[in-house]
């Protein structure tokens, strides 16, 4: 004779929605469904309703609206992005090697499972207003600690550079750029990419270092 417990089961009956959720649940659910051909600026208010298993009603409980959803999914990109890539400055000791180590980190984020940079790189281009502006505000803090980063290396190594502040804009620009395209390369095609990324970057170094000396010589 079947158990009290089993008894009790219908497992014909369709899968229940949550009694409770919360902003991590649906931030969750919008991740997994972004993907090559997916962005948040895609996606509706529905299928982030049904992926996180909720009424489409409940979602106001969290959110305004999806523009608000997205913003906070680039915020939270943009926070973690500049979390890891400090921490992968903080391990280099020299302007090459932080440059390095940074491009690096980047490159590898394109793997991570929490779709970070794939939320950066593609509101930028093809989400609304709002979007955009928040990742100019995301793109706005790296350009800004760079520059720190620059004129501390460049003071230590005796070579200073002509407007860091534009050496750095054009360096997260570039890598910000060129990772879109990598985003879904082989391992590869991304290596080769990191790699122009390095030797551009070199350029925009050396030839700000050299804008400084004929600055300071008045040939410019």
């Amino acid at each position: 004779m079947p158990s009290a417990a089993l008894q009790t089961v219908d497992f014909s009956a369709p899968p229940q929605r949550k009694a409770s959720i919360d902003r991590e649940d649906i931030i969750a659910a919008t991740l997994s469904l972004l993907g090559p051909h997916r962005s948040v600026s895609t996606l509706s208010l529905r299928e982030v309703a049904r992926a996180a298993g909720i009424a489409p009603n409940s979602f106001y409980r969290h959110f305004r609206d999806m523009d608000e959803l997205a913003i906070a999914l680039i915020e939270r990109a943009g926070m973690a992005l500049r979390e890891i890539i400090r921490e992968a400055r903080l391990r280099a000791t020299t302007s090459p090697s932080i440059i390095r180590s940074s491009i690096d980190a980047f490159m590898e984020l394109m793997q991570d499972d929490r779709k970070y940079l794939q939320i950066l790189l593609a509101e930028g281009t093809v989400g609304s207003d709002g979007y955009k502006e928040a990742v100019e505000q995301v793109l706005t803090f790296f350009e800004q600690e760079l520059q720190e980063d620059l004129v501390r290396l460049s003071s230590e190594a005796n070579a200073p550079l002509h407007r860091p502040d534009l050496v750095a804009k054009a360096i997260t620009r570039m890598v910000f750029a060129m990772g879109g395209n990598a985003l879904y390369k082989s391992a590869e095609e991304r290596q080769a990419i990191g790699e122009q990324m390095m030797i551009m970057v070199r350029f925009l170094m050396e030839g700000s270092e050299t804008l400084y000396k004929l600055e300071g010589s008045g040939e410019v």
